[in-house]
């Protein structure tokens, strides 16, 4: 696991060893371990690495047998023994054991179509000295970040933007489209960020970069059938069974010890119970509560943990310490959020770091690829519901998916309509299963300044979205679209990022995802609806799989989704002074995203009720960390969280 970063000039106009310095700086919490330049008349590329496999001699930069090559890499290539193997038959003599090593020969045999043979969560640079030629991937999901900018005729790429913008030449402008897409879907759709000159390289896609300019191209896509597989349980049970264990086994390759997350929900106790058959010894786990019963699982928690034998570390998080870790995750996730969600998981990987673990495995993707959130069910029941409009019991079906949402418990038909009526017969868009969802998001921008609001006029992310959906989309089942948006749009973008690497690297720790293996993916979505989502029984699948395997009151307990506090955060008793200088008067004109009167008008709204919508909230989490973001980045106000040292950092320089 690292921090990768680059700087290509063919004017060759600037030493730019220094100003790599700067960039790997900027997130060396991302590979405490070591660190590495290589540097060229034409490029520039560094990494700093988090030692995991071949601790000894797996440093970074380094190059192919031939020397032609040269390869920096943040992630891992699970399967890398067994292509080892290949390129040695071919003749290949490897001077490491690092799957680094593999993967710059593997590219120097095949060339991009090496992608294809990957089974891993990475983001890749490789230079080629002879063509002066860049080429840079992503994996097929978008586990690992990577970020690039064409600024004056240089390209730059970084693992993160904050990385990007130690080079002052590049612009820090906020894009008001982007913050658009943001409010509505909790990310920009890929490739924007929030910034207006700064691109992500999407997931499943390569770049290459020469002087006969940028070329960027897909290499993997989501993609379902049209018709469903006629596969019994039994057999999907069996098939399923089988990936998952390589997945798991194929994920607990390190040369460091590698522990788990523990949630007490289904997904993590699957993952713990699978590492448990494949190495029965001693687990350590991991997992967050809160003081907040609203929001806490330790019950399950600790079922989990005594069924499963494993020794368990816990946290209890307040609102207290949310907030106080709100403005770092903020400067981690580079991007404004509508959640608070992503500071326990901040806390939690610092729990597992002051252990001395550089790895865990979570449960992150079962939702995505065998249909476990509420949104798939809601979907279903709202185009039940649209095929008799007037029926007043088919709406009580709704309350059922959200008994955590109090205002919801108890409600007449009339107000189920009003929550889940929006747009309720449109069930030909595209985008219907996720209507509701984002247009509760479009609240936010009923809260812009009337700069902003001028300047987003005519601009429709949901109909930008719905243009960029693949060829085939709507040959899919329903299930199926609703599957690829929330894999595509907020599993990859949002929640693979602000709450998944983003805030586990902030404390030097890789998460592994074997539910998001390839394969696994790519047999779920292959699978007929009914094994994924039986009625409204969501998981079905593994829930068959896993009875008798995990303790019951897990297998058979309701969706719980994973939130955390907000308005008691920011607004409770003993906030920190960031927060009042956060929803200023002064703050929000200067920053211009957020209209000063609209703001204050919703903070009076909470103080008179004592309570906060799910909007509001929204609301009130995305001024918060809209502004922080323009403190931290736009006015570059960060001194605390700036610039860690460059441990055993090694610089190689050729001249030609």
């Amino acid at each position: 696991m690292c921090g990768v970063a680059g700087i290509i000039d063919y004017t060759g106009k600037s030493d730019y060893i220094p100003a790599m310095e700067e960039m790997l700086r900027s997130f060396s919490y991302r590979g405490p371990d070591e660190s590495g330049i290589y540097h060229s008349p034409v490029a520039t590329i560094g990494n700093v690495r988090l030692s995991i496999i071949d601790v000894a001699t797996g440093q970074q930069p380094l190059s192919d047998i031939s020397g032609r090559y040269w390869i920096v890499f943040n992630g891992e290539i699970f399967n890398y023994i067994e292509l080892r193997e290949d390129i040695e038959r071919k003749g290949v003599r490897l001077k490491t054991q690092s799957d680094t090593e593999v993967l710059v020969n593997l590219f120097a045999l095949y060339g991009e179509k090496c992608l294809s043979l990957l089974n891993g969560q990475f983001a890749v640079a490789i230079w080629d000295k002879k063509d002066e030629k860049l080429f840079i991937a992503r994996d097929r999901v978008g586990i690992r970040p990577l970020f690039y900018t064409l600024t004056n005729g240089v390209l730059y790429f970084a693992s993160e933007i904050k990385a990007l913008f130690r080079n002052r030449e590049i612009n820090r402008e906020l894009n008001p489209e982007n913050l658009s897409q943001i409010y509505t879907f909790w990310t920009a759709i890929s490739p924007a960020t929030a910034f207006r000159d700064i691109s992500e390289l999407s997931p499943g896609h390569y770049m290459t970069y020469s002087r006969d300019g940028l070329v960027v191209r897909k290499f993997w896509e989501l993609s379902f059938s049209s018709s469903e597989s006629a596969v019994s349980l039994s057999d999907a049970i069996d098939k399923f069974n089988e990936l998952f264990t390589s997945a798991v086994r194929i994920r607990l390759r390190a040369d460091v010890e590698v522990a788990a997350y523990l949630s007490g929900g289904i997904d993590s106790s699957t993952t713990v119970a699978y590492i448990k058959d494949i190495e029965p010894g001693i687990l350590n786990t991991f997992s967050i509560g809160f003081e907040d019963k609203d929001f806490d699982e330790s019950r399950y928690q600790e079922e989990a943990v005594k069924y499963l034998n494993t020794n368990h570390r816990a946290i209890s998080c307040t609102s207290k310490e949310i907030a106080e870790a709100f403005p770092r995750v903020v400067w981690h996730s580079e991007t404004p959020l509508t959640r608070t969600a992503p500071a326990p998981m901040l806390i939690l990987s610092k729990l597992v770091r002051d252990n001395n673990i550089k790895v865990v495995i979570t449960g992150e993707g079962s939702d995505e690829i065998l249909a476990g959130y509420d949104i798939f069910r809601e979907a279903i029941i709202r185009r039940f519901w649209a095929s008799q409009p007037s029926s007043t019991l088919r709406p009580t079906l709704l309350k059922k998916l959200y008994p955590d949402i109090p205002h919801l418990r108890n409600a007449s038909p009339n107000i189920l309509k009003m929550f889940f009526g929006y747009r309720l017969e449109d069930t030909a868009n595209p985008l219907y299963s996720h209507l509701l969802r984002w247009n509760n998001s479009n609240h936010i921008k009923k809260h812009f300044s009337g700069h902003i609001t001028d300047s987003v006029n005519g601009y429709d992310p949901l109909s930008d979205l719905a243009s960029r959906l693949p060829e085939s989309f709507m040959e899919w089942p329903p299930l199926a679209t609703a599957q690829w948006l929330e894999t595509t749009v907020f599993m990859s973008g949002y929640l693979l990022s602000s709450q998944g690497d983003r805030m586990a690297m902030a404390n030097s720790v890789e998460g592994r995802y074997p539910f998001l293996d390839y394969r696994v993916i790519e047999y779920c979505s292959s699978l007929p609806d009914k094994l994924k989502l039986n009625g409204l029984n969501e998981k079905y699948l593994l829930k068959k799989l896993m009875t008798a395997r995990i303790p019951e009151s897990i297998v058979k307990r309701p969706k719980q989704p994973y939130r955390a506090p907000i308005s008691s955060v920011f607004l409770g008793m003993g906030k920190p002074d960031y927060i009042d200088e956060m929803l200023s008067e002064k703050m929000t004109k200067q920053a211009g995203i957020f209209s000063y009167e609209s703001v204050a008008a919703l903070l009076a709204k909470i103080e008179k009720t004592g309570t906060a919508s799910e909007t509001d909230n929204m609301v009130l989490a995305a001024v918060i960390s809209t502004h922080l973001i323009y403190r931290q980045f736009i006015e570059d106000k960060n001194p605390e969280f700036r610039n860690g040292p460059l441990n055993n950092l090694r610089i190689i320089e050729e001249t030609k």
